[in-house]
């Protein structure tokens, strides 16, 4: 069966390419086929596992797709005829406009990431992304806090990326550290890994009704008793977490029991770390605002001075008062529980 190569605007990255009629993109997951698992001769015999490795793979029009990862709907993929490598996530074809339409709303930009490809079976939506090389979050965790310098540019970066969604009339609603991914080895550029939870608009009201966010994340206006709330704002309070995150090694807000921490969020009272400048204490007091109209707009905390000046200028942080249980945590936690409003707020 031939599938059908997704149309895509022509301002986007997209490249439509035809499928062999061999490739499969009728099955609920794709069919698993096992790679050749004969010697490497290129091995000595001592250095060979005592169980030959069997590689799962399977083809996919000039994709090969790897073994499955944490997500039950990522794999590895390889580009066969440039030997590029990328990740496929995948969504069922039902969605397909449900996931393509932010992305068909938004015009490029260097800090968020885009698919290089798209093919769409009759049941399966698969996107390919290009490789990154690690996320904000474990790079925030392994290395217990980011001086200001290093910490001011890779922020703007965040910021700069989220004022471009909003002012093209997205809300990103799930924002976390671990959505923004490097892009390069050296790791210093980032992107925003998808649009996966982006809100499109359908005009100047930003107000949302969904209680959708991450537990470490969420804004106290999403908990409370009221019906709607801005998701510009609520963005711009995520941005804020994050901030505090990068510079302190832990979350402004947290707690073992969830009633502990939507109370300490509600309440809005946090203690900023010591050794931070002025400029950045400032900055983060503007994002974590109980009252989400008092928070700075995206496009507002670019101009703030603490990311206007020069980075080596700024003074870095100093020492950092740790407890174990406000360590950006390790695996699933706070930032990875993604529940309805029941789960998270009931």
């Amino acid at each position: 069966m031939r599938a059908t190569p997704l149309v895509a605007p022509a301002s986007g990255p997209y490249r439509k390419k035809p499928l062999e009629l061999g490739d499969n993109l009728d099955a609920e997951c794709p069919v698993l086929k096992r790679a050749r698992s004969g010697p490497d001769p290129e091995l000595s015999p001592c250095l060979l596992p005592a169980t030959p490795a069997v590689a799962p793979a399977t083809q996919l029009g000039p994709y090969v797709l790897l073994e499955l990862e944490q997500s039950s709907c990522t794999y590895p993929a390889l580009h066969c005829p440039t030997g590029r490598e990328f990740t496929c996530k995948m969504y069922p074809a039902w969605k397909a406009c449900t996931v393509l339409e932010p992305y068909m709303r938004l015009p490029t930009h260097e800090h968020v990431a885009r698919p290089a490809d798209v093919l769409l079976g009759s049941q399966l939506l698969y996107t390919f992304f290009p490789q990154t090389h690690g996320d904000l979050h474990s790079l925030v965790r392994s290395r217990r806090g980011i001086p200001e310098p290093e910490a001011a540019a890779l922020f703007q970066q965040m910021v700069a990326a989220v004022a471009h969604c909003h002012h093209h009339g997205l809300v990103l609603r799930d924002l976390k550290l671990r959505r923004f991914v490097f892009s390069n080895c050296e790791r210093t550029k980032l992107v925003l890994e998808n649009l996966e939870d982006a809100c499109v608009l359908n005009g100047p009201d930003d107000s949302l009704w969904d209680k959708h966010a991450c537990p470490a994340y969420v804004g106290p206006e999403i908990l409370c008793s009221q019906p709607s709330y801005s998701g510009k704002a609520a963005d711009v309070w995520s941005l804020g977490v994050s901030l505090f995150t990068m510079l302190a090694g832990h979350y402004p807000f947290q707690d073992s029991e969830p009633a502990l921490l939507f109370g300490k969020i509600r309440r809005g009272t946090f203690a900023l770390p010591e050794g931070l400048s002025a400029p950045a204490r400032c900055l983060i007091r503007c994002l974590l605002r109980r009252e989400p109209s008092e928070r700075l707009a995206a496009s507002g905390i670019l101009l703030h001075p603490w990311l206007r000046e020069d980075p080596h200028c700024i003074s870095p942080s100093g020492s950092h008062r740790w407890e174990a249980d406000q360590v950006v945590p390790d695996g699933p936690g706070l930032e990875e529980a993604e529940e309805g409003e029941v789960g998270l707020y009931g």
